[in-house]
């Protein structure tokens, strides 16, 4: 047995596999709340936007510019160490206790991934015939009950690719929340390394994992995406 199979094997094992295995649970789990709380803030970006209301439209458009031009990681150092340090010490200590590092990473993360949401979803509406709000409208259906049954569902049809390229991307970027001490995939994987010195063996592992799972996440959405156009297509 080669020495590369014996340090993979190493880390595959016992404690190591252990620290691995939960570095992966937390970073599925940083995924999913930063997704969902992006994807809600996004629907909401989009329908504030599409209001017409300029002072609303010029407040959304900043929120997109600032969350796009300034990089995710600066985005997770504001929240944890900026943002945190005006709350009142009392609250400081409490979320302290309540895993902190977690809760920013994921505001942080899903503020951002929001920013580029909205925009997919708003190119998506886009491809809509300007006609269908009229005949919503013509049936009865006030804005908000357009919006919510005839124009976001297929808007976000029309933006499900680059959806699904930036849900990639946010789960990668998850690696990020290792700098604020979120043991997810990537801290897990420098504590094996720097238990075991199988720097390769260790970083390879992680690189599979992600891999995996962004793949994964690639072919769910081609699947979904080829059977709402089945649908669509009735």
């Amino acid at each position: 047995m080669s020495q590369f199979t014996q340090g993979l094997e190493k880390v595959l094992q016992g404690d190591y596999l252990d620290i691995i295995v939960r570095g992966i649970k937390m970073t599925l789990e940083l995924a999913a709340l930063s997704w969902v709380l992006a994807m809600v803030i996004a629907l909401s970006l989009v329908v504030i936007r599409l209001t017409n209301n300029k002072v609303a439209g010029y407040v959304v458009a900043g929120y997109v510019s600032y969350h796009r031009n300034i990089p995710t990681l600066v985005q997770l150092m504001l929240w944890y160490f900026g943002i945190s340090s005006l709350f009142p010490y009392e609250l400081q200590m409490w979320l302290i206790d309540q895993n902190a590092e977690f809760l920013f990473a994921s505001v942080a993360l899903g503020l951002c991934q929001a920013a580029y949401f909205s925009e997919d979803i708003r190119s998506g509406m886009r491809a809509i015939p300007t006609g269908q709000v009229e005949a919503s409208r013509a049936l009865g259906f006030g804005y908000l009950r357009s919006m919510y049954y005839i124009i976001l569902p297929q808007g976000i049809r029309n933006a499900l690719p680059s959806l699904i390229n930036h849900t990639v991307l946010l789960f990668k970027n998850t690696s990020l929340a290792m700098a604020i001490g979120v043991v997810e995939l990537t801290y897990a994987t420098r504590e094996v390394e720097n238990y075991t010195f199988l720097t390769f063996q260790s970083y390879l592992v992680a690189t599979l994992v992600y891999l995996f799972f962004s793949l994964l996440l690639m072919f769910s959405g081609a699947l979904l995406a080829k059977k709402l156009n089945k649908v669509y297509a009735r």
